[in-house]
């Protein structure tokens, strides 16, 4: 006799590679998913229409075309991704409905939309107190969330490497010349790549190292432009890859390096980590759970030259840190596997849809 394929509604920003991942990993694990958003994005999912001229106003004016999605979908279960959108509109609609709701938190849901207004605080606080269960990424996320209010129930569960991409973890160590370091972030505001060329560019301009940015964000026009004036035409850019070719092309660098302002646990650290890439962040605390001085190293938020030493005493030192690279493979493989984070949530999901139904 067939097992019943569990129903969820995944509302979430279908632009987004996460997204994408999570909803192809539900399939996997023989789960239906209906994914509902706002943006447009490529992957299969039903949008819903932006109505009005007023964008803050899109998310509250679609709850009533939510509903009757709800009501045409039957959904076992709402899987909302970003609190204070798709997780303050899914519980809405599915006031006064049994449906459970879990509510995935990616970050600046909770560490920097509350502070925009009293607004956006009371919507992020609504979904929280709505939801049946909270997941986050870290810890530190997790805590900031009950900071907000408190939780009726909470797990940490990263965003993994998919078990498939573990091989493609070094077999050399050794560093090329000059040193290649790749920053995966895109250039938005909140990742600050300009302060990585500033402090850098000495070795940038020596041809010690070289810089591989993506070439695109909101900012990257301007990003290109102003970072002419400290190195030219030296920096390197990378457009955007499908998944595996991107993690392939990841793994041919030596350092990873991320200035990110604001990050719960940044899920290309733990990529780079899996991939044997030695991993410099600037020292926030959502980057701690993963970075200390065992697996990689930290550097002072937006100093120069904390970052300039760090790097410069990497690339000139004959250690090649074996053991940490390695230590942070093992530790990947058993707390961030990709598929096995997305069966920890389909554990929960069981979990609530049995707790309503019994």
């Amino acid at each position: 006799m067939k097992t019943k394929k569990m129903k969820i509604l995944l509302l979430a920003d279908s632009r987004s590679f996460h997204t994408v991942r999570f909803a192809k990993a539900l399939k996997q694990q023989n789960c239906h998913v209906l994914t509902v958003s706002l943006e447009d994005g490529e992957m299969p999912f039903v949008q819903l229409k932006k109505m009005g001229p007023i964008e803050q106003a899109h998310y509250l004016l679609a709850v009533l075309p939510l509903k009757k999605i709800i009501e045409r979908y039957q959904p076992d279960i709402i899987n909302a991704h970003f609190a204070s959108g798709y997780g303050f509109i899914g519980a809405l609609a599915r006031w006064q409905r049994p449906i459970p709701l879990i509510v995935n938190l990616w970050g600046s849901d909770i560490l920097i939309v509350p502070g925009k207004s009293p607004l956006h605080r009371l919507k992020t606080v609504y979904a929280l107190k709505k939801a049946d269960y909270v997941i986050g990424d870290s810890q530190y996320l997790v805590d900031a969330a009950y900071q907000l209010t408190p939780l009726k129930h909470s797990e940490v569960i990263p965003w993994g490497i998919e078990k498939e991409f573990l091989h493609l973890h070094k077999k050399s160590y050794s560093f090329h010349q000059p040193v290649k370091i790749i920053i995966p972030r895109a250039h938005e505001t909140v990742y600050n790549n300009l302060f990585i060329v500033k402090a850098l560019a000495p070795l940038i301009n020596a041809g010690k190292i070289t810089l591989t940015f993506p070439s695109f964000g909101s900012l990257f026009k301007k990003f290109k432009s102003q970072s002419r004036k400290f190195v030219g035409d030296k920096l390197l850019f990378y457009p955007k890859f499908i998944r595996r070719d991107f993690l392939i092309f990841m793994a041919q660098y030596d350092l990873y390096l991320s200035a990110s302002l604001s990050d719960s646990s940044p899920a290309s650290l733990i990529e780079a980590m899996a991939l044997g890439l030695l991993p410099v962040a600037a020292n926030i605390k959502g980057v701690q759970e993963w970075l200390n001085p065992s697996s990689g190293f930290t550097f002072i938020q937006n100093d120069h030259a904390d970052l300039f030493n760090i790097i410069n005493n990497i690339i000139n030192s004959s250690n090649t840190y074996d053991k940490m690279r390695q230590n942070n493979r093992l530790r990947v493989e058993q707390e961030a596997v990709f598929e096995h984070n997305v069966a920890q949530q389909i554990k929960i999901m069981t979990r609530l849809i049995e707790g309503r139904t019994n």
